[in-house]
């Protein structure tokens, strides 16, 4: 789900996520691009764009993209966006590198990190594996203590940065989707039913904790789960990328993903 998904998924055939996009296609970068109020867009892969398959020349791996639901949020609202989300963020990075973005001054803000501190790529890896040579379920287990005993103060401490960054902005925690739909259509992948249920189970625990903490810290919380139904990885129209080549982009939302998936619900709430 994250920018290290994919990681080692099959170890003869795959390489490792965190590794740049190879093709670089867009031009910018990531500071404020045009007058009108500030929004700030912080986050993980799923905010910067990973899965879009077109990238800024921003001088960084964060691979950002213009296709990326904030950019597209930004040009509908006539916002002028400060670009942070970066891949493989956690919430330690996005509170130690994207919060200097915020001031007194900024109107709005969406952040979306968690998975990355549950280890859910790596998850995503061990599960990907022949059940024979995989412990699924152990992995799946270890991610889901890590989510009830350990995010939420990792959170609550994020989202208390990012309060007193931007003491008056308007905060959107965007949640994930759920990324199967019961099927296994990648020849070098073997996800069971079973597992891909356990993997989705697990995302809508991460989502619970998102919008816990979100409330508390007086944020709107924007769940992808309705959105994306019907659109996970094999199924038609998909809007989440199965295993992909660059790696990184796989198990991340495509295109259609942030403009049909995650503009329209993140928007009416910015």
């Amino acid at each position: 789900m994250f920018a290290r998904t994919a990681r080692r998924l099959v170890t003869a055939t795959l390489a490792a996520v965190a590794a740049p996009a190879a093709a670089v296609v867009a031009l910018g970068g990531a500071p404020a691009e045009a007058a009108g109020p500030s929004y700030v867009a912080l986050g993980d892969s799923y905010s910067s764009g990973v899965g879009t398959r077109s990238y800024l020349a921003d001088g960084t791996s964060c691979q950002r993209s213009n296709l990326a639901y904030p950019k597209l949020v930004a040009d509908q609202k006539g916002y002028a966006l400060d670009f942070q989300a970066c891949s493989g963020a956690t919430t330690t990075s996005v509170a130690n590198t994207q919060l200097g973005a915020l001031s007194a001054s900024t109107s709005y803000v969406t952040v979306s990190a968690g998975g990355n501190d549950a280890g859910f790529g790596d998850v995503l890896t061990e599960c990907a594996k022949p059940g024979w040579a995989s412990d699924c379920d152990g992995a799946i287990d270890g991610a889901q203590a890590f989510i009830t005993h350990t995010l939420p103060g990792r959170l609550s401490s994020l989202y208390a940065g990012i309060r007193s960054g931007a003491p008056t902005a308007s905060v959107v925690v965007v949640g994930y989707p759920r990324i199967f739909m019961g099927e296994d259509c990648n020849a070098a992948t073997f996800f069971s039913p079973a597992e891909e249920a356990r993997l989705n189970a697990t995302a809508d625990q991460l989502n619970a904790q998102l919008a816990a903490r979100a409330g508390a810290a007086g944020f709107a919380f924007a769940d992808p789960t309705s959105s994306y139904a019907g659109h996970a990885v094999c199924d038609d129209g998909a809007w989440i990328n199965g295993l992909s080549n660059p790696i990184s982009d796989s198990y991340h939302p495509n295109q259609a993903g942030h403009a049909s998936g995650y503009a329209p619900l993140v928007a009416p709430l910015l």
